[in-house]
């Protein structure tokens, strides 16, 4: 008897497999990587289902037409107020989906090769304005003296110091911060789980010594630069 040709797999379970194995296993992305695809998915399933009218575990792969994927992507510049980056960066976790389907669902091939057809915008890298040395002290020694002033006080310093992500600085704890006369440096961790240790100048020493005296509470694994409630600032406290 002739075998039963294979089924191909729902869109429902090309997801769960692109995110619990593709991703995780044989990708190994960092977990923010990860986040902020699934963040995009979720956009993306959302406006799906309010224009087509269609719930995410009733949906085909032969509903990710290039037509949806362009609206969905006007949404995100028109109504989210996106930026072009921000657009393509969804877009990136879109293509990276539908070829992982390519080789899961071989009878969607023409399906997913006119939805990765959709191109990225192309936009004008604008050019970067900075502040001279004295204008950045002036913005770092601008402080009122209460606990959360101080606080700012040694994150611009070490912004400063290190050139490094607001997110890389926001996530430094009090032990991986070498205060030691002639080695002084703090360790970063950046994206994709690239690790890099920073040399600290005399000044920003300094200033953590005084921080970590206010705050002799702190343990090795405690956020240097918590917010009121003791946690990690979010971007969002550093932009408040």
């Amino acid at each position: 008897m002739s075998k039963q040709p294979k089924a191909s797999p729902s869109f429902a379970a090309l997801v769960q497999a692109y995110f619990a194995e593709y991703l995780t296993q044989q990708r190994a992305l960092s977990a923010q990587t990860i986040a902020a695809y699934r963040d995009g998915f979720v956009l993306f399933l959302g406006f799906a289902e309010s224009r087509l009218g269609k719930s995410p575990v009733t949906m085909a792969l032969a509903d990710i037409t290039p037509e949806l994927i362009m609206a969905f992507l006007d949404h995100l510049e028109r109504q989210r107020h996106n930026s072009v980056r921000s657009r393509n960066a969804r877009l990136a976790a879109l293509r990276s989906f539908l070829k992982f389907a390519a080789h899961r669902d071989v009878a969607s091939l023409q399906v997913i090769e006119r939805a990765l057809g959709v191109p990225v915008k192309r936009f004008e890298r604008p050019m970067f304005g900075y502040l001279s040395r004295e204008e950045m002290l002036a913005v770092i020694d601008t402080q009122d003296g209460t606990w959360i002033g101080q606080r700012d006080h040694v994150m611009f310093l070490l912004l400063y110091n290190t050139g490094a992500r607001v997110s890389e600085i926001t996530g430094v704890k009090v032990g991986e911060v070498v205060l030691d006369d002639g080695a002084a440096c703090v360790h970063l961790h950046g994206k994709g789980r690239k690790q890099r240790s920073v040399p600290l100048w005399r000044s920003t020493v300094k200033a953590v010594r005084a921080w970590l005296r206010l705050n002799p509470q702190f343990e090795m694994a405690s956020p240097l630069l918590p917010n009121r409630n003791g946690h990690a600032m979010t971007r969002t406290n550093v932009a408040l």
